[in-house]
C-alpha cells in the first residue's frame, strides 16, 4: 500500500529519555490518522520527524518518499505545532497571505477565511486576538497551502465546543476531497469522531494499530447499561459503574451476564447493551495512563 509518510524501525533518545522505541508508523492517502498516547508517549516527537524538525537516532522517516528534511519534500505539508505565535501587528488576513506566499498552489484567501470561521477577524491584529481565536488561525495555516498532509498537533485545545465542532467539519471535508490527516489529540471522542486509522503510542512504542471498532475489539469488553435498584451478584463481570439509579457492567460475555441478571428476578429497565468507548479502550491498553 502506498504510504505518504512513514517512520520505520525509528528510536529517539533525549538524554536519559527514549522517546521512541523501534516504531514503525505508516500514513495512507487519504486517510485520517489519530496518534493517541498518554502524555510522554512520544507523539509530539514521532511527528516532528515526520515533518523533518529532527533526526532519528535509528531507523529512518520518509515523506512522500524523500528525507523530511529535503524542502521539496515539506512543501506539500501543512502542519499545526502544540504552540504557535504570530507576529502580534500583522492582521489575519495579512498572516494568511505570507504563509500562501509560501506555497505554488493556495487556497484562495476568502475560502480560508470562511472554512476556519475567520472572515469577522481578517482585519484584526493578531495581538488582538483570544486564545481560542489564535488556535483557530494555527490551524487555519496548516490548510492554506492545499497540502497533501496536514499534520495536527492537538489542534482542539482552548477550543469552545461550537469551534471544535466546526473544525472537525473542516478537516472531514479535506479528507473527504481527497486529503490526508496525522492528528494527535488528548479529546478520545475527537479521535472516535474523526480517525479512520488509529495507532496507540505508550512509553515510546505502538502498542495497538487499527481502526476505530479494531482498537475497540482489541480489550474484548461490553458495557451492559440498565436501571436498578440494586446490582446483584453476576458471574464474569470485569467492573460496576453506578450513577443515580444507572449501573453500567463492563464484561467479556454480555449475554452470560444479561442471562444471569434475568434470572436474579431483581426489577431492571432500559437494558443496553454497548461496545466500550474508545477512551474507555485506550485506558485498557495503556493501564488507566492519561
Amino acid at each position: 500500500m502506498e504510504t505518504i509518510a512513514e517512520l520505520v524501525g525509528v528510536s529517539k533518545r533525549f538524554g536519559a529519555v527514549e522517546a521512541l522505541r523501534e516504531v514503525d508508523l505508516e500514513v495512507h492517502p487519504g486517510e485520517l490518522l489519530a496518534l493517541l498516547g498518554p502524555n510522554g508517549a512520544g507523539k509530539t516527537t514521532a511527528m516532528s520527524l515526520l515533518l523533518g524538525l529532527r533526526r532519528p537516532d535509528r531507523g529512518r522517516a520518509r515523506l512522500f518518499g524523500r528525507d523530511p528534511r529535503d524542502p521539496s519534500a515539506r512543501r506539500y505539508v501543512g502542519a499545526t505545532p502544540q504552540d504557535t505565535g504570530f507576529p502580534q501587528t500583522l492582521t489575519v488576513g495579512e498572516v494568511v497571505e505570507l504563509v500562501r506566499a509560501h506555497y505554488p498552489d493556495p487556497l484562495p484567501r476568502a475560502e480560508v477565511l470562511a472554512r476556519f470561521g475567520l472572515v469577522h477577524l481578517e482585519r484584526r491584529q493578531t495581538g488582538g486576538l483570544s486564545g481560542g481565536e489564535k488556535r483557530r488561525l494555527a490551524v487555519a495555516l496548516a490548510f492554506v497551502g492545499n497540502p497533501r498532509l496536514v499534520v495536527l498537533d492537538e489542534p482542539t485545545t482552548g477550543l469552545d465546543v461550537e469551534s471544535r465542532r466546526a473544525l472537525w467539519q473542516a478537516v472531514r471535508a479535506y479528507v473527504h476531497d481527497g486529503g490526508t490527516v496525522l492528528l494527535t489529540t488528548h479529546y478520545l471522542e475527537e479521535a472516535e469522531a474523526l480517525a479512520t486509522r488509529v495507532s496507540v503510542l505508550h512509553q515510546g512504542r505502538v502498542i495497538a494499530d487499527g481502526s476505530v471498532d479494531e482498537i475497540k475489539g482489541r480489550v474484548g469488553l461490553k458495557r451492559v447499561r440498565f436501571q436498578a435498584p440494586v446490582v446483584p451478584e453476576l458471574p464474569g463481570v470485569a467492573k460496576v459503574e453506578r450513577a443515580h439509579n444507572g449501573v453500567t457492567l463492563y464484561t467479556a460475555d454480555a449475554d452470560q451476564v444479561v442471562r444471569a441478571l434475568v434470572r436474579s428476578d431483581v426489577p431492571f429497565q432500559d437494558l443496553e447493551v454497548l461496545p466500550v468507548s474508545l477512551e474507555e479502550a485506550f485506558l485498557v491498553l495503556t493501564g488507566g495512563a492519561a
